[in-house]
C-alpha cells in the first residue's frame, strides 16, 4: 500500500506556464522615471461544477470581483526571432511543460518554427496603473523581439519591456495609453489559508477565463526559479483555483478584486492543471516593479550568509553525511558560511548560528528567509533573531548588495560587466595555441537573462573580439564598451570549437 501511494503521489515538479509555448500547442488549442508616483500601487451554466458550493454566500462576490478583474488582465503575445536564439535545452523544456523525472511527454515533440507574424508564445499580464504599466512573468517575455498586448476589449498595442527580474520571475511592460482599467495591489502578507481567490488569465488560448478556489498554502518553495537564477526568491502562494498554460502572468485576486499574486506555475506531471498552482505574492511583485520603474533595475538586499534549511530533511541528512555533523531537523535556517564585508558579518553573526526570526516574521524555512530579505533593499536595517549554543540572541543588520554597497544604484552606476552580464578572465597561452587563437578571454559568472546570456554565451565560452577589436583581458572589454551606447558585436567560440558572431544593443 505504501509503495502504491508513492507511485500515485504527484511529484512536485513545476511547469512554467506559457512563456515559451510552442506554435504547435497554440495551433492545437486555436484560440523609468525616479520621481514617479507609485500611489496607485498601494490603493487598496453548469451547476454541477459548483456542487457543494454555498453560492448564496460567495456568488455575488465572485461576480463583482470578476467584473473588476477581467478588464485589467491582458493577453501577451511573444514574437521571438527563433533563428537568432540557441535551441532550448530539451530537459529544461520538459521541466517547464511536464515532469523531467517521469510522466508528462514521453517523447520530445519536434519544435516547429511558427510562420512569420505568428507569436511563438502566449501568456497573460495585469494592468497595474491607468497609464499602461503591465506586470507579467519573466518567462512570458523571455527572448522576445516584439511583445504585443491585447486588452479584453480586443484593442492591440506594442509593448515596451521596461525590465525583468529572473530572481522572482517578474517582468514590467509599458503600453502608451491613458485611462486604462487596472488592479490595486493588496497586502499579500494578510491573506489566509482557506481564503477564497480567483485566478484570471488566458489559459490554452481561452481569453478572459476566471476560475475560483482557495489559498491552499503560503510560503511554498518549489525549486522552480533556480533554473533561471542563481539567487532565486521563492515563497509562492499556493492555490487550487484552476490555472493552465497561458495563465502565466495573470492575476490572483481576492473577492474584493484586489491583486494578491501573479500566477506563475503549476505542480503537474503533465504540464496541465492537476490541482495546485503557484503565484508570486503581490508584496514582492510590487517591490520589484517599483524598483524597475524608479531605478531601472531591482534593488536587492543581502544578509551575506550561506544557509541550510533545517526544515528540509534531505538537506539536513546530506549535510550531516558530508560534514559528519549531527544537525537536527526543525524550524529555522542554519548559517553555513558568512561572506566577507557582509551585513551579517558586520553584525556578529557566525557560522553555526540558527536564524529564527527577521523583524516580526518567524523564519521556519529558507523560503521564509529569502522572501523577507528579498523584499528589502540595500541600506535597509533588519532585526535578526538567532540561536547560538542554545541561547537566543538578536542583531541589527544593515543589508548590502552583492557588491557590498548600502545605497541604491541605477543603471548609470553599473560597470560594463554588470551591464552586459558577464565577467572575463585572460586566456592562457596553452588554450590560445590549442584553438589557434591570437586573442581571447573566458566568460565567467554569466548572468541569467543578461545580454551575453541572451546571445548564447555561457560560462567558459571564449570571447575573441568585441566590436571587431581583439580582447585579452576584462579591461580590454571595459575600454571598448565604456560609455558606448550602440550595437555590440561579439565573436566567440563555444564548447565545440565553433566560432559565432552575435550582437545586442548596449544597455
Amino acid at each position: 500500500m505504501k509503495n502504491t501511494f508513492k507511485k500515485l503521489m504527484p511529484l512536485a515538479v513545476v511547469g512554467v506556464l506559457s512563456g515559451a509555448t510552442t506554435f504547435g500547442a497554440i495551433k492545437y488549442f486555436d484560440p523609468h522615471n525616479s520621481g514617479e508616483d507609485f500611489s496607485y500601487f498601494t490603493k487598496s451554466s453548469n451547476n454541477a461544477s459548483f456542487a457543494g458550493l454555498n453560492t448564496g454566500a460567495v456568488g455575488d462576490d465572485f461576480v463583482k470581483a470578476s467584473k473588476m478583474t477581467v478588464p485589467a488582465v491582458v493577453t501577451i503575445k511573444n514574437y521571438s526571432d527563433r533563428s537568432a536564439q540557441r535551441a532550448p535545452d530539451s530537459d529544461l523544456f520538459d521541466f517547464f511543460f511536464g515532469n523531467p523525472f517521469g510522466g508528462g511527454r514521453q517523447q520530445p515533440q519536434q519544435r516547429q518554427q511558427p510562420p512569420k507574424n505568428m507569436p511563438s508564445g502566449l501568456g497573460s499580464g495585469v494592468i497595474i496603473s491607468p497609464d499602461g504599466y503591465i506586470i507579467s512573468n519573466n518567462h512570458v517575455v523571455a527572448g522576445a523581439s516584439k511583445l504585443e498586448v491585447v486588452l479584453s476589449n480586443k484593442k492591440t498595442y506594442i509593448a515596451n519591456l521596461v525590465g525583468t527580474d529572473p530572481n522572482t520571475d517578474i517582468a514590467l511592460l509599458k503600453i502608451e495609453e491613458k485611462g486604462l482599467p487596472y488592479l490595486n495591489f493588496a497586502n499579500s502578507d494578510a491573506v489566509e489559508v482557506g481564503q477564497w481567490v480567483l485566478a484570471v488569465g488566458n489559459p490554452l488560448g481561452l481569453n478572459s477565463t476566471v476560475t475560483a478556489g482557495i489559498i491552499s498554502a503560503k510560503g511554498r518553495s518549489i525549486d522552480l526559479l533556480s533554473q533561471q537564477s542563481r539567487t532565486p526568491i521563492e515563497s509562492f502562494i499556493q492555490t487550487d483555483a484552476a490555472i493552465n498554460p497561458g495563465n502565466s502572468g495573470g492575476a490572483l485576486v481576492n473577492v474584493s478584486g484586489d491583486l494578491i499574486g501573479i500566477n506563475t506555475a503549476i505542480s503537474s506531471n503533465t504540464g496541465y492543471y492537476e490541482g495546485y498552482g503557484f503565484a508570486v505574492p503581490s508584496n514582492l511583485a510590487r517591490k520589484i516593479v517599483e524598483d524597475i520603474k524608479k531605478f531601472g533595475l531591482v534593488q536587492r538586499g543581502f544578509l551575506g550568509v550561506g544557509t541550510l534549511d533545517l526544515s528540509n530533511d534531505n538537506q539536513v541528512m546530506a549535510y550531516n553525511q558530508e560534514k559528519k555533523a549531527n544537525l537536527k531537523t526543525g524550524n529555522g535556517v542554519y548559517v553555513r558560511e558568512v561572506s566577507d564585508n557582509s551585513g551579517a558579518g558586520d553584525a556578529g553573526i557566525r557560522i553555526g548560528d540558527v536564524i529564527t526570526k527577521i523583524d516580526n516574521t518567524d523564519i521556519n524555512s529558507y523560503a521564509d528567509l529569502s522572501f523577507v530579505i528579498g523584499s528589502k533593499r540595500p541600506g535597509d536595517r533588519v532585526l535578526v533573531t538567532y540561536t547560538r549554543n542554545g541561547k537566543t540572541n538578536t542583531a541589527n543588520v544593515t543589508l548590502k548588495d552583492q557588491k557590498g554597497n548600502t545605497s541604491a544604484r541605477s543603471k548609470a552606476d553599473l560597470t560594463v560587466t554588470e551591464k552586459i552580464g558577464s565577467e572575463f578572465e585572460p586566456l592562457s597561452d596553452r588554450i590560445k595555441t590549442n584553438y589557434g587563437l591570437n586573442s581571447g578571454v573566458i566568460a565567467r559568472n554569466v548572468t541569467e537573462g543578461g545580454e551575453m546570456d541572451k546571445i548564447g554565451i555561457v560560462d567558459n565560452y571564449i570571447i575573441i573580439e568585441v566590436n571587431g577589436k581583439p580582447v585579452n583581458s576584462q579591461k580590454d572589454v571595459e575600454k571598448i564598451l565604456d560609455g558606448y551606447s550602440g550595437n555590440v558585436q561579439v565573436k566567440y567560440v563555444d564548447e565545440y570549437g565553433r566560432m559565432t558572431t552575435r550582437g545586442f544593443k548596449m544597455p
